[in-house]
């Protein structure tokens, strides 16, 4: 679809002029097409070496490797946004002086790169360099995995602080009824928000652990503390519950306060409790992690929730369309909903039967929804990977059209200045751009029309915020319109300068 803008160049020049002038827009009778919006984000988990590194015994230049083949990779299909697990089990895949060095980066529990670098400030780089987002992920409560063979190092939680900590099921577990082990888990989270230039911080189904048949949570110590302060009158249950209330609505406030730009996001378990919607079976996140996720939801302590919706589309008691439009039903702040789809179903040795199109029909479904803007995979490696084909088949199918990360207006609605524009060159033509203030731009929406010899028709990329030019073509005169947006760190687009022939 396209829509009538009524805007145009200020001046035309020759074909092969190749000192053309700088042009902004102006009224006239431009058609101009839509730009998509839509998140199209990959969760890439460091925690067991999932994703990145492969290895625990990459050096740094083998990881800086991995890491750029899968980002070029996930741009190649489409993707726009990356969620980067930096701190998978109170530990650091990047340079921190509170928490010590995770052991799946190193393959030791406070070893760090040898020659040193910071692998998340390297992915930042890289990811803003392909003109996509990177929001960083973080486990706010567990403090080590079961995959974790090595000693903790003396830095880390368990070794300086035991008391915070509660060994469940073969896990270390921060205890959230306790408060310095809350604020523990908050003085990571504004650290990696003070100090790196993310786009978002993002926190998984992780708050209280998943339940084991026969073993109940050892937080009675901290329960009695909390029994013993006056008007305490919440049950165990309720208790939690608050203690995962408190932590998240904090999370929010500080982030916001310090930097609002940066976007908060929470990818809960994808049913609420049975019964929402009607005929859904599943486990209860309230009743067992003690997560009220639709509380968070409705009270606006987030910018966008990624329900986990990890079933297929005709799951007799897990449908997909019926529980996104439960999540969407529960969204009265008018925040982002952006599903979670288990893309790693198509692995081999996940031996689970689903093929590719099952990924694209879901996003198709989400698409159907007015209040969902987007999906995130888990995780990367079954798209790096093409698993089943599935890269291919988004790159040529639902992913083929460039799409731009949704804005939020709740968090700031003003555009940036409008960028000026020409196009120049004769063997290869160029658009060029340069920002209208001194504000810099998160990344640029160049649209380019071919002339109506060629069928007169839009192709739309998004550049790099850091970039000044984009080749059109290599075939001179072929182009007859050019258009340009600046668009902010929050999603906002400048109002197009416009270059016509």
């Amino acid at each position: 679809m396209k829509r009538m803008m009524l805007l145009a160049a200020m001046a035309w020049m020759p074909a092969h002029a190749t000192d053309r002038p700088w042009v902004r827009a102006d009224p006239g009778g431009v058609e101009l097409p839509e730009i998509r919006r839509e998140f199209r984000g990959a969760w890439v988990a460091t925690v067991a070496n999932i994703d990145w590194p492969s290895r625990k015994d990459l050096s740094p230049a083998q990881q800086r490797e991995e890491a750029v083949a899968m980002l070029d990779a996930l741009k190649r299909a489409g993707l726009n946004a990356v969620i980067f697990q930096a701190r998978p089990a109170c530990d650091a895949v990047y340079r921190s002086s509170i928490e010590p060095w995770s052991e799946f980066l190193t393959g030791e529990s406070g070893k760090g790169p040898v020659p040193e670098y910071d692998p998340l400030a390297f992915w930042i780089e890289e990811t803003h360099a392909r003109g996509m987002e990177l929001h960083v992920w973080v486990n706010p409560f567990r403090a080590r995995h079961i995959k974790a063979e090595k000693p903790d190092a003396p830095s880390h939680i368990s070794r300086t602080r035991p008391d915070l900590v509660r060994k469940y099921d073969g896990y270390l577990w921060l205890d959230p009824g306790e408060g310095e082990a809350q604020d523990h888990a908050m003085r990571v989270i504004m650290d990696l928000v003070m100090r790196y230039d993310i786009d978002g911080l993002h926190i998984d189904d992780y708050f209280y652990p998943y339940p084991k048949a026969g073993e109940a949570f050892p937080d009675d110590a901290s329960f009695a503390k909390y029994k013993r302060a006056p008007g305490s009158t919440l049950s165990r249950e309720d208790w939690r519950r608050s203690n995962i209330d408190r932590f998240v609505e904090r999370m929010y406030r500080d982030i916001k306060a310090s930097k609002p730009h940066v976007k908060v996001g929470i990818s809960p378990f994808g049913i609420w409790r049975p019964e929402h919607p009607p005929g859904v079976k599943g486990m209860d996140a309230y009743d067992k992690l003690h997560a009220d996720a639709r509380k968070w939801l409705r009270e606006g302590w987030l910018d966008y929730v990624a329900p986990q919706l990890y079933w297929k589309i005709d799951a007799p008691q897990q449908p997909y369309g019926p529980l996104l439009d439960w999540w969407i039903g529960e969204n009265v702040k008018g925040r982002a909903v952006w599903p979670g789809n288990f893309t790693s179903r198509l692995l081999p040795e996940a031996k689970s039967g689903w093929e590719a199109g099952e990924i694209a029909a879901q996003v198709e479904e989400t698409r159907k929804r007015e209040g969902a803007g987007g999906n995130i995979h888990f995780s990367a490696k079954a798209i790096t990977g093409n698993a089943a084909g599935v890269a291919e088949l988004l790159t040529k199918g639902v992913y083929a059209e460039a799409a731009l990360v949704p804005s939020m207006a709740w968090i700031d609605a003003k555009g940036p200045a409008s960028p000026t524009v020409r196009v120049s060159g004769d063997a290869e033509v160029w658009v060029e751009f340069e920002p209208g203030s001194a504000e810099p731009a998160r990344v640029w929406v160049v649209a380019v029309r071919s002339g109506s010899e060629s069928g007169g028709r839009w192709t739309v990329r998004i550049a790099p915020g850091g970039e000044r030019r984009v080749r059109a073509t290599s075939v001179p005169g072929a182009i007859d319109a050019a258009a340009v947006w600046a668009v902010d760190r929050v999603g906002n687009m400048s109002e197009p300068a416009i270059w016509t022939r």
